[in-house]
């Protein structure tokens, strides 16, 4: 079984378009569907529907995928470790982000630095939702990731913590709340809410915060965008619990809409936590290894 056959199988069963397959791997279609055709010759078995779009694994595509990645990150770590003997870092980096504000988490600046320090090493960045970048992180789809480590959540991963921060109730800035000696969580739920998509993790903390109270509450608008959020605050659809770091990248002049107040939460705080998530183990790539070494010795440089 070559290593080509893998690699070809992988980038067709995460594109599920042969087009985009080839071109991610540098090769003519034809030349795809021919390195994927001798890998099923090899296994025995079809691994993907074809004929429609987009094209689907089968049930031997999908139990092959996870082993396929596997191996082929097991090919880097070898390879590696003969590049570590001679200091280099090459290969790739696949690294997940939520919206992280610069003055909290100055990612941007920490992957620059990276790069530079390992020019042989490819680094992509990927953004979706926290749970969805702990799946693939489990999964062997990112290398690792910046996202709020949900206890129970992240099995099987190591947790680097970076950040905390504690959330703060947004609303517009003539509203009552801001009249108000104590804003509870009680109090919260006779407002209409704007939330971000229950794929965050945020999102999920909060939903737990008020299911633990016993309080339900109506969210009017769901977003994936803190500016938007912010903007729907500030135009007064609603109020939302955000992280101080996003409001203040979203800002909190409304262009659409008026100021928007931030406000602390009664009681007991509810914090989020920023923390980079990797395999555990060996089970991480050297480039993952190497990246969470770095982060650590910042955020300890941070804290002295």
């Amino acid at each position: 079984m070559e290593l080509r056959h893998l690699r070809h199988f992988v980038a067709l069963a995460e594109e599920l378009n042969f087009t985009r397959a080839a071109a991610r791997e540098l090769i003519v279609q034809s030349g795809l569907s021919s390195s994927v055709r001798a890998l099923e010759r090899e296994v025995g078995a079809q691994l993907f529907v074809r004929g429609i779009r987009p094209v689907r694994l089968t049930a031997e595509g999908l139990a092959l995928l996870p082993a396929a990645r596997h191996t082929l990150e097991a090919a880097a770590a070898a390879q590696q470790a003969v590049h570590d003997v001679r200091g280099l870092l090459t290969g790739s980096l696949r690294i997940g982000t939520y919206p992280v504000d610069m003055r909290l988490l100055p990612l941007p600046v920490w992957l620059a630095d990276f790069s530079r320090a390992h020019p042989g090493l490819e680094i992509t960045v990927k953004q979706a939702g926290g749970l969805t970048m702990a799946r693939m992180v489990a999964g062997g789809e990112l290398d690792c990731s910046l996202l709020d480590p949900l206890p129970g959540k992240v099995p099987g991963l190591r947790v680097l913590p970076l950040a905390t921060e504690t959330l703060v109730v947004a609303c517009p800035a003539g509203h009552p709340l801001t009249s108000e000696r104590d804003v509870t969580l009680e109090r919260l739920s006779r407002e209409p809410f704007i939330e971000t998509d229950p794929s965050w993790t945020t999102r999920t903390r909060i939903d737990s915060a008020f299911a633990a109270a016993g309080l339900s509450r109506r969210i009017t608008c769901e977003v994936a965008d803190w500016t938007l959020l912010m903007n729907l605050v500030g135009a007064g659809l609603g109020v939302a619990l955000v992280p101080p770091s996003c409001a203040r990248a979203a800002g909190t002049d409304s262009p659409g809409g008026g100021p928007v107040a931030l406000l602390p939460l009664a009681a007991e705080p509810l914090v989020r936590e920023i923390a980079l998530v990797l395999p555990a183990g060996q089970a991480s790539s050297p480039a993952a290894r190497r990246f969470a070494a770095y982060t650590q010795s910042k955020v300890t440089g941070r804290a002295a």
